[in-house]
């Protein structure tokens, strides 16, 4: 594997956890909620749950689990390119031009999640060169 490939391998991984949504690989799944200024019917639609499965606590369905670490993960990714909190909370409040016009926050919020991480992972790739 030649370094390119490499540094792709783990670009999905933030170098650092800066938001604290992470207590022993478990995902605080209020703080990423709250950081996106989601409340339980946008969490619900988010992650694809009813809503009466939205908490954030032992019980949490396996699917929200899964969301709320890709969310996360997400976040903790552009904040190590703005290591700045406000910045990032910024940037993912403000509508994007490449995205659409959306936010990346209701990018989220109607399930394009998967196109957002592709493209916060390309513009990362293109900054480090």
């Amino acid at each position: 594997m030649n370094t390119s490939q490499s540094a792709s391998l783990f670009r999905s991984v933030p170098e650092k956890d800066h938001f604290h949504f992470f207590e022993k690989g478990e995902p605080d799944g209020k703080k990423v909620a709250e950081f996106l200024k989601y409340k339980k019917e946008d969490v619900s639609v988010a992650a694809n749950v009813p809503v009466s499965s939205v908490r954030y606590d032992a019980k949490m369905p396996s699917d929200l689990r899964e969301r709320l670490v890709e969310w996360a993960t997400a976040i903790n990714l552009v904040g190590s390119h703005f290591n700045e909190v406000n910045k990032t909370m910024l940037w993912f409040q403000i509508s994007n031009p490449q995205l659409g016009g959306m936010s990346p926050r209701d990018m989220i919020r109607v399930g394009r999640f998967k196109k957002l991480l592709r493209f916060i992972q390309t513009a990362l790739d293109e900054n480090t060169r």
